[in-house]
């Protein structure tokens, strides 16, 4: 009896780890939610504010400034203070951006908004993806990862979706979202404080130091094609974002926006998918692979834009999407791998910066060229650099596969 008692406590006890790690997952998913959310809604913004789509796009890029920043200035801030303060920080700031929302009389808070929703995502990525995996039993690291991908990518896209949905079918537009994810950014924090501290030496915020963007050497040929490939799907999912909804209503006359926030949803879901199937198909086959997925994707696109059909729309978001996953995982396992131990969060965050640096610079080439080209031929041309960078990605690695231990 005593060892049933042994037993029996051993699996309650791994049972609570792994509810810890859900709820850890659950906190990162409604963090992640809030800096997608205003997708479906700059439409509305569009008509009250009047301004335009080139001014989307900037709305839209100030986010991945405000994450490449913190990537680069506190990156590394959960290592010293802690999970929860770096967490409870990161759902702070996504409050006062749901808040913003809330008050915005004019362009100004929206910029303020996207800001502050930058900040949170950049202080959340690391710590909750890392909170996340210590918070599961020491056996369970791929599950915990499961977990972690599924949260961090599907957060994102439960975002649109979210907004998408009570904008259309609910009272208050552009203002009962924000109220949502409001409650749910409150309910997170009192989660947070029930949960465990799994850093144990912790020290004080001033020995946070900014993290140099690094490149050893035996890192530079494997870097090239991976970092190309996630500054191409990033791209494409940055163009998804921010411009999709305004091509779907005028292009399309789909003007209902649980539809535009679907399919950007789908996107986010579908790189979910992508990256769980890195496991099975492997490191060195995913990124070539991904890359493919991603010109047909691109494709795709380039077929919505010239013949205005929402079905190629949502294939593109789609298949665009498990590219974007493949190759994107596949190239942090890889740049990972390659990197010295000392140097490899380094590394990484140069990773995120390539990439974030996808979400916002070509989004905002889409936005300076809609005025003198229109939204389709801004859009093809976005295509076609977007296609040169991952021909040329996927050439390299079809010369120089990554090694399969990667």
């Amino acid at each position: 009896m005593p060892v049933q008692d042994g037993v029996r406590g051993t699996d309650l006890g791994v049972r609570r780890t792994w509810r810890a790690c859900l709820l850890g997952g659950a906190v990162f998913a409604v963090g992640m939610a809030g800096t997608t959310l205003p997708t479906p809604l700059y439409g509305h913004y569009q008509d009250k504010f009047g301004f335009s789509e080139l001014t989307v796009t900037i709305v839209y890029a100030v986010y991945a400034f405000a994450v490449i920043g913190v990537l680069l200035l506190a990156g590394n801030a959960s290592d010293t203070v802690g999970r929860r303060p770096v967490i409870l920080a990161a759902l702070g700031c996504a409050a006062v951006s749901a808040v913003c929302f809330l008050l915005a009389t004019s362009l100004g808070w929206l910029y303020a908004g996207r800001l502050l929703s930058g900040l949170s995502a950049g202080l959340l990525t690391g710590a909750a993806t890392a909170y996340v995996m210590e918070l599961a039993p020491r056996d369970g690291a791929a599950r915990a990862t499961l977990v972690a991908t599924a949260a961090n990518m599907g957060g994102l896209g439960c975002g649109p979706l979210l907004a998408g949905v009570l904008a259309q079918y609910a009272p208050w537009p552009l203002y009962l979202p924000f109220a949502v994810h409001l409650a749910l950014v409150a309910c997170s924090a009192v989660v947070v404080l029930w949960l465990p501290e799994t850093v144990r030496e912790r020290r004080r915020l001033g020995t946070v130091r900014p993290q140099k963007p690094s490149l050893p050497p035996q890192v530079r040929p494997v870097f090239g094609p991976a970092a190309t490939a996630s500054f191409a799907g990033f791209a494409l999912f940055g163009v998804f974002t921010s411009v999709s909804p305004a091509f779907l209503a005028e292009s399309l006359n789909e003007r209902n926006h649980a539809v535009s926030g679907l399919v950007v949803a789908m996107a986010f879901f579908a790189s979910t998918a992508g990256q769980l199937a890195v496991g099975r198909v492997g490191v060195s086959r995913s990124l070539p692979l991904g890359c493919g997925l991603l010109l047909v994707g691109l494709a795709l696109l380039a077929g919505a834009l010239l013949w205005d059909l929402l079905a190629l729309v949502v294939a593109s978001a789609v298949v665009g999407g498990i590219g974007q996953g493949l190759a994107f995982r596949a190239a942090l396992s890889a740049v990972a791998q390659a990197s010295p131990a000392d140097r490899r969060a380094a590394v990484i965050s140069t990773l995120f910066v390539v990439a974030y640096g996808g979400i916002s610079l070509p989004v905002i080439g889409v936005g300076v060229l809609t005025g003198p080209m229109g939204l389709e031929g801004a859009g093809l041309v976005f295509i076609a650099c977007m296609t040169v960078l991952v021909t040329s990605s996927a050439a390299y690695l079809i010369k120089r596969p990554v090694p399969a231990g990667a």
